[in-house]
């Protein structure tokens, strides 16, 4: 039985699968008789969506890493106001691809804002909120980094401007991760992402379940 509505957040490096594995999800609930809000970052509402444009696409050096940080904590506050939280009011399971965890590694940790100054932004911008769980998919960085490139190459709007940074930056994320993963235990389940998707996916609705789903 579905019990009360969640705020459910999907975290990790390139490539590692989260928007197709988010989608799954949602699909599920749906089936079990949820209403799903199925959103992402950066992005998620009208404005959040123009500063998306602005941060993932462009040459690497587009931004100054604080630059970054700043226009991502606005479009986190214009989203957690207009989108996330009118949804959980309304009953809603919110499942979102990425939300602050990835500020803290990206920003905080890859690009050298340090971690406790992009909390404090973090909090500025938007206050104590924080999802209710957090999968973080991880996997070896050269997998994601090979998997995103054939993503977008399929695509023809490319939003590949933190995946062209270097390998350095990559490995600094995936740490990072690992990280929030030990830091919040209750909070994180970190799962092993280099599997076959139907493998993945039997992992998260198994941990879900186990979390939050009455018999």
């Amino acid at each position: 039985m579905i019990g009360k509505a969640r705020f459910i957040t999907f975290e990790g490096g390139e490539g590692a699968g989260k928007s197709t594995q988010i989608r799954l999800l949602a699909d599920w609930l749906r089936k079990q008789g949820a209403t799903v809000c199925l959103t992402r970052e950066p992005g998620g509402s009208p404005g959040a969506e123009l500063i998306r444009d602005l941060l993932l696409k462009g040459d690497v050096d587009r931004w100054l890493p604080i630059s970054e940080a700043l226009m991502l904590a606005a479009a986190r506050a214009d989203h957690v106001e207009r989108t996330i939280r009118p949804a959980l009011s309304r009953g809603e399971w919110v499942l979102c691809d990425r939300f602050y965890d990835s500020s803290i590694a990206y920003q905080g940790a890859g690009r050298g804002v340090g971690v406790e100054r992009v909390k404090e932004i973090q909090t500025i911008a938007f206050g104590k909120m924080q999802p209710d769980l957090t999968f973080i998919l991880d996997l070896p960085v050269e997998v994601g980094l090979s998997r995103a490139l054939e993503r977008e190459g399929a695509k023809s709007d490319m939003e590949d401007r933190f995946e062209r940074m270097d390998r350095k930056f990559h490995e600094s994320l995936r740490q990072a991760f690992l990280g929030i993963a030990k830091q919040e235990p209750v909070r994180c389940i970190l799962l092993d992402a280099d599997k076959d998707i139907d493998s993945l996916q039997g992992e998260i609705l198994h941990a879900l379940e186990h979390r939050y789903l009455k018999s």
